[in-house]
């Protein structure tokens, strides 16, 4: 009889359907991980040692992964830097592809620091760059215990953060511009990730996202809405333009999820104590359960 009741309990276990979960504090290290090297400005070793990091995490969860170099350039130099967007691919075989992305480089020059002493000085990027790539890195470990129900590719796009105020949009989000050129697959639709660590942490809807891909917008904030996500304000935000913006112009419905009311924004003052797990974890459930879901 004992005996009888084990094998109910594993027959019931496994007709269950798999419930993913987000581990907050597990990305928060991840941030907290990316910050240990320092700036990951183009052409520095806290880029390059960031890099391999990303590589190693992405290869021990993701089907393949791999790097698409390209040269760019960083503020403030007369030079070209290698960049790289790294991918990370699960489910390969599935024709059906979405893509979620944030990116990984970091602000050569803290252009907005209240102390002008410290305008030349390179910016932590805690929430601006590491948060979103923690997220990402989470989600690979999700996907590889639990396979998602449809192919999705997690990219790092580099280069997003080194251009100055009044340039055009490719010397911003030239990691993008070079990903969405060079397409590895046809994307149904995408999910972009920024600065989305903020301890008070406010999601209202990015403007360019709610014009011109509000099918995306409506199934990401619906179901945010459904698990009592409260940081997703169905309200309309600022018009930003990121990395999201280059995947729009190559005709992919694709959506900025973005916390653009962060005082520490290209400042001295983007570290991690900014930040906080909670605030991972919001987005990170939010987009498990719009994933699978589907």
């Amino acid at each position: 009889m004992r005996r009888l009741l084990v094998v109910t309990a594993i027959c019931l276990c496994g007709c269950a359907s798999p419930k993913p979960t987000f581990d907050g504090p597990r990305a928060f290290a991840d941030l907290t991980r990316q910050t240990d090297f320092g700036p990951r400005i183009p052409g520095t070793i806290g880029h390059s040692e960031c890099e391999i990091w990303i590589q190693e995490q992405l290869a021990r969860h993701a089907d393949t992964s791999w790097a698409q170099q390209f040269k760019g350039t960083v503020m403030g130099s007369p030079d070209s830097a290698l960049m790289s967007n790294i991918v990370g691919r699960f489910n390969p075989g599935d024709s059906r592809r979405i893509m979620i992305s944030a990116h990984w480089d970091t602000r050569p020059h803290a252009d907005l620091d209240p102390d002008t002493l410290k305008r030349t000085q390179p910016v932590p990027g805690a929430n601006d760059g590491a948060s979103g790539a923690a997220v990402l890195l989470e989600l690979a470990r999700v996907f590889d215990s639990i396979p998602p129900p449809i192919g999705v590719d997690l990219v790092f796009f580099d280069g997003e953060d080194g251009g100055s105020y009044g340039d055009s949009p490719g010397a911003w989000c030239q990691g993008s511009f070079h990903f969405a050129a060079h397409l590895p697959s046809r994307y149904e639709w995408a999910i972009n990730i920024d600065m989305i660590g903020d301890k008070d942490l406010r999601l209202p809807i990015e403007g360019h996202s709610f014009r011109l891909a509000p099918e995306v917008v409506e199934r990401v904030w619906k179901k945010a809405a459904e698990i009592n996500e409260t940081a997703f304000e169905h309200a309309r935000g600022p018009d930003v333009f990121d990395d999201h913006m280059p995947l729009l112009m190559k005709g992919i419905a694709a959506i900025d999820i973005i916390d653009f009311d962060y005082a520490p924004w290209h400042t001295t003052t983007d570290t991690a104590d900014k930040c906080a797990a909670a605030s991972l974890a919001t987005v990170g459930r939010v987009l498990i359960a719009v994933i699978y879901d589907l």
